[in-house]
């Protein structure tokens, strides 16, 4: 008896804790599906509409001043470093989403305060999936860090991967999930 009585409050505070866990979702983009062919590149062979997804999240860690969200392809043919598809820093810690199409180049879709980091298509905003023809299903990790600064003071020239350095130093939390894509 005294098993259960100690055992109970501790399950149902996993469970409140479970249902706080950071959380990010796209009501475009599957979690574990494929990405549909609006949200692919427009250029190097591919045919998208080049449009990025509508995220969202919720139950940011508490100390929380602002937000970044990346979208990168792991499996892309680079010598490793995988391919960024879309970096958005200093997103303001009162947003809980970007709109479907905030990722045009010139940012204007952006929350107040947020910019676009270039991609490896070598300009800012987003830039879709596009891997080679015929080769197998590339994985899409879409993620938002909830960073403990209100800032990230990055130079205009700053790359994807020193963003993701940055953003990495400063993170409380993250939350991904990941698509995918195949030509």
């Amino acid at each position: 008896m005294n098993k259960i009585f100690y055992t109970l409050p501790l399950a149902l505070a996993c469970l409140s804790a479970q249902a706080s866990t950071f959380q990010i979702n796209s009501p475009d983009v599957p979690t574990g599906g494929k990405i549909p062919q609006s949200f692919a590149f427009n250029g190097f062979g591919c045919t998208g509409q080049n449009v990025s997804p509508a995220l969202s999240w919720k139950n940011a860690p508490a100390g929380t001043k602002s937000f970044a969200i990346t979208v990168h392809d792991p499996d892309a043919v680079t010598g490793g470093a995988g391919f960024w598809h879309w970096v958005v820093i200093n997103i303001p810690s009162s947003s809980q989403k970007l709109a479907g199409g905030a990722g045009t180049a010139d940012g204007a879709a952006l929350p107040a305060g947020a910019t676009h980091i270039p991609t490896d298509f070598g300009t800012p905003g987003w830039g879709g999936p596009c891997p080679p023809t015929g080769d197998k299903a590339h994985r899409y990790n879409f993620t938002v860090y909830a960073l403990k600064v209100e800032k990230l003071e990055l130079p205009a020239t700053a790359t994807a991967s020193l963003a993701g350095f940055m953003i990495n130093a400063n993170a409380l939390g993250k939350a991904s999930f990941t698509s995918t894509y195949q030509r």
